[in-house]
């Protein structure tokens, strides 16, 4: 069974789902929302918010701005404590102190210079 055309659900989101295997709307119910959405981000996609609120519409049948305010907060509280237990992205350094460091002509040994004729 193919995930079937969705309410909220576009064709960029239709096919980020596929490819995290959520092929039916099934699938999307026994995952749940945030289950989702965090597939999605797992993979590498950027997926936002709207997206989350678009999911839980989706399944509740109703428009991804009509879902209640209460619900939003708790979807995003999950989300947010789901992305906490991500690793860090391996393309990116952690986050570290920045250290500058300034050099100037009287703290920096100069190597003498090669060939300027003068023997020692």
């Amino acid at each position: 069974m193919t995930l079937p055309k969705l309410r909220n659900i576009g064709p960029k989101s239709a096919a980020w789902l596929k490819q995290v295997g959520l092929h039916s709307l099934e699938d999307l119910q026994a995952a749940g929302p945030v289950e989702a959405y965090m597939r999605i981000k797992r993979a590498g996609f950027k997926p936002t918010m709207n997206l989350l609120y678009a999911i839980e519409g989706a399944l509740c049948d109703c428009h991804w701005q009509e879902v209640p305010d209460a619900r939003r907060q708790q979807l995003v509280a999950e989300a947010e404590a789901a992305i906490e237990q991500l690793p860090p992205p391996r393309y990116k350094p952690t986050a570290a102190p920045v250290r500058t460091t300034v050099l100037t002509a009287d703290t920096v040994a100069l190597p003498p210079e090669a060939g300027d004729g003068a023997e020692d």
